[in-house]
């Protein structure tokens, strides 16, 4: 049975907490992929006899399928069932975990991970939007601000549980996530309602979404592969990426249902907030992905410790991400989105002091624990101020789509920043297993990615535009607006997804 517009389980009842279950179980699922295989990379490199391009494409191939389909994922379950596609998403990503679980060599374990971020795109949209459609207008907020404080404890515990796991097995790590998603598929279907939209009744852009991928695809191969040398396959892959891209903006300046309404970024401060994302997220993507590196390979971290060590950063977000919205939503977001990426990037300044003198109590507490707090604080001013913007740059009609655009964007940079960065800073081959070259390596990554974050800063402060004026409260009969403050997240895998309204 379908629910009715709006929604009308309440927080207290156990219709509202099974609810809250299946959709905090399946984010988790894809907070939790995200962040535990960063840390099984050294396991899985040297167990497979994987080069460090493969690394980058056991990251990557899961980044790009989800980044190129997260927006098709939404608009198929506004238009066929948000439960429907949501349990799909599951299923599917549970058979993926499987096939990753069980991959005797690195190219089946990626062709894995691009089938895992393909069902993290079906059900990671229509975690939120199963909260939104069931729940009554006056406890929509608490039950989003539930979904985000415990989907933010599920990315805290993540690098912790990923590193017990892999200190056993790195296989683990995948075959975990199939009990976990047997349990939310039988929540799902025997305690969430099915729900769509009933406005969703035109076509779905399969044409941009085909065209997004195979642009994405070709230039994130291109780039990644390009360190080896310019042979006729990278080159005939970075064309054919580049084509497509321009074909996807033709597409969606001419489709009657875009997944990308081009015309949202006419707005100054859609663009701008937009970049700064490109940049900002761009570094976050190569921190996780070499800084775990680093502490095995050349501090000498155990898998569990190099996890754990990352607890700061996700900790400091959860704590102080609702403040820095409500004060964005007092203020504005320019100062918080100038001086944010500023402090994450003397974070990245201070990870270049991480090296072989790292590895004991004296060293975390003196080299990496200051950096990981200093980018802790830096993420918690802006994250939420940073979406406060894109939110408010939109049209009403246009949040959910403003918000999905800015997901995306996230996710590609760090997609695009994984492919490129390390080449350019000489990362290639074996270069993992050797702790010199690495740690030169990681130290170049490093000055590199506090660049990109101080372009955001400087972005931010010359064209952003000053607060907005305060809206009028809504009448008695109007949903509760979500305020930022209600919808504080861990952020560092992407921005908050927003509700369709």
């Amino acid at each position: 049975m379908n629910q009715p517009a709006g929604g009308t389980l309440r927080m207290g009842q156990a219709g509202g907490r099974w609810v809250l279950t299946a959709a905090i179980g399946g984010s988790g699922l894809a907070m939790l992929d995200a962040t535990v295989v960063n840390v099984a990379l050294d396991r899985m490199g040297r167990d497979l006899g994987a080069d460090f391009a493969a690394l980058q494409w056991i990251v990557n191939g899961y980044s790009l399928s989800l980044a190129a389909l997260i927006l098709l994922g939404g608009a198929l379950g506004d238009r066929f069932g948000r439960r429907r596609v949501f349990v799909i998403g599951v299923v599917w990503f549970a058979a993926a975990s499987a096939l990753c679980g069980l991959a005797p060599d690195a190219p089946l374990l990626i062709a894995g991970r691009v089938l895992q971020g393909i069902g993290g795109a079906l059900l990671t949209p229509g975690s939120l939007a199963l909260i939104a459609a069931s729940f009554c207008p006056e406890d929509r907020s608490r039950a989003i601000g539930a979904w985000s404080g415990l989907g933010g404890l599920a990315g805290a515990v993540g690098p912790f549980v990923g590193g017990a796991l892999v200190a056993w097995d790195w296989r683990a790590v995948f075959w975990v996530n199939v009990p976990v998603a047997a349990a939310i598929v039988v929540i799902a279907l025997r305690h969430v309602p099915e729900s769509h939209d009933p406005d969703a009744t035109g076509g779905i852009d399969v044409p941009g979404a085909v065209l997004g991928v195979l642009g994405l695809g070709g230039v994130t191969y291109a780039l990644t592969e390009a360190g080896s040398g310019l042979r006729p396959s990278v080159l005939v892959s970075g064309v054919v990426g580049v084509l497509a891209l321009a074909g996807f903006l033709v597409v969606e300046a001419r489709s009657p249902h875009p997944l990308v309404p081009l015309s949202m970024f006419r707005n100054r401060s859609f663009s701008v907030s937009n970049a700064a994302t490109l940049l900002i997220y761009g570094a976050l993507g190569v921190f996780f992905f070499l800084l775990v590196l680093q502490l095995q390979t050349v501090s000498g971290f155990s898998p569990t410790v190099a996890g754990t060590a990352m607890l700061p950063v996700t900790a400091l977000m959860l704590l102080l991400s609702a403040r820095a919205g409500g004060l964005a939503d007092r203020f504005g977001a320019r100062p918080f989105m100038t001086i944010g990426p500023l402090l994450a990037a003397g974070g990245f300044l201070l990870a270049t002091r991480i090296g072989p003198g790292s590895g004991d109590l004296t060293g975390y507490l003196t080299e990496v624990l200051p950096a990981t707090v200093l980018l802790g604080l830096g993420l918690a001013a802006t994250v939420a101020p940073l979406t406060a913007t894109v939110l408010a740059s939109a049209d009403a009609h246009h949040a959910g789509a403003a918000s999905g655009v800015n997901n995306a964007v996230a996710r590609s940079a760090g997609l695009l920043a994984v492919a490129v960065i390390p080449g350019l800073v000489g990362l290639m081959g074996a270069d993992y297993t050797d702790p010199v070259a690495f740690d030169a390596g990681f130290t170049g990554a490093m000055l590199i990615g506090a660049g990109l974050l101080v372009a955001a800063s400087l972005m931010a402060l010359l064209l952003t535009r000053p607060a907005p004026a305060p809206e009028p409260t809504p009448t008695p009969t109007a949903a509760p607006k979500l305020r930022l403050a209600e919808c504080a997240h861990c952020g560092v895998a992407a921005p908050q997804l927003h509700p369709r309204e």
